[in-house]
């Protein structure tokens, strides 16, 4: 007689059968959940935006419906593209700077415990500067343009990076360190080998964090000390009292940063998918039942 498990010709019972495909079916449904859930709030975010607004007769210069920065969009979309273009390649440009410097000092500073006790209250100190306080300083310094805006992203996106990947570095099981020199390891062989693999899922955690409040440093100097940018373009439309086109420089940033956020995690399931495999093989294998 077949039991629960299996019948007595080694395959699964019709029971068991049916609790792996009913398994496999809500893993499916999930995962179409997942793929559509981002769209779903957005849209029914702006639903509840666009009703309030009308319900409650907001004035446009105080809240414009999600209609009005559409149209203030499709209005204004050359000059919102031509600035969109300058705040975009100002903060990867910042960004990029970043992600160098900060690998190099948090590999430093996650490998050397006297670097790690020596620079870690100047960090915190200096990213305890509001930065907002630091642009008119770069004017000083390099002048109303990209500059300004290029370093600012570039400090307020540094030390994510850098505590980041620090603390993966410096988690290495003491254990693991000791037997690597057991067995002849040099130190730049174990931070190469153990310590940058151990430190990536840390890095791209940090990428994903650096890359939003990139774009957050260039605005801010864009509305201070820019001749161009979406920030510069906000400041101009606040100025004429044209709050959907405000709002329109809110929303194609908000854009801009989502794609950069993507781009980071598509590249992080491509190069760091192994912290998380164990997972990923368990909804993949349930899918495919």
């Amino acid at each position: 007689m077949a039991t629960d498990a299996k019948v007595a010709d080694g395959s699964m019972s019709p029971e068991a059968l049916k609790r792996l495909e009913a398994l496999a079916a809500a893993a499916r449904r999930r995962k179409r959940l997942q793929a559509w859930l981002p769209w779903l709030v957005i849209i029914g975010m702006f639903v509840i935006w666009e009703v309030a607004v009308k319900a409650f007769q907001v004035q446009q210069f105080v809240l414009p419906a999600p209609t009005d920065i559409a149209a203030s969009m499709i209005k204004w979309w050359k000059p919102l593209l031509d600035n969109s273009w300058q705040t975009l390649m100002t903060t990867l440009i910042g960004f990029g700077l970043a992600i160098v410097f900060g690998l190099l000092l948090g590999i430093a500073i996650g490998s050397s415990t006297l670097l790690y006790h020596g620079l870690y209250p100047l960090l915190i100190g200096f990213n305890s500067v509001p930065k907002v306080a630091v642009v008119p300083i770069l004017v000083i310094w390099f002048g109303i343009g990209t500059v300004p805006a290029v370093i600012t992203a570039f400090l307020i996106s540094f030390f994510p990076i850098v505590v980041n990947v620090a603390t993966g570095i410096a988690t290495v099981e003491p254990e693991l360190r000791d037997v690597l020199r057991a067995l002849g390891a040099k130190p730049t062989d174990i931070i190469r080998k153990v310590g940058l693999p151990r430190a990536m899922p840390y890095f791209f955690a940090s990428l994903k964090i650096a890359i939003t409040v990139a774009f957050v440093g260039s605005i801010i100097a864009e509305t201070v000390a820019a001749n161009k940018g979406i920030g510069h373009l906000m400041i101009l439309a606040s100025s004429r009292f044209d709050v959907p086109l405000v709002f329109a420089g809110l929303m194609v940033t908000a854009v801009m940063g989502v794609a950069m956020y993507v781009a980071a995690v598509a590249i992080e399931n491509r190069t760091t998918g192994w912290a998380m495999r164990g997972q990923t093989d368990q909804q993949t294998a349930l899918a495919g039942v």
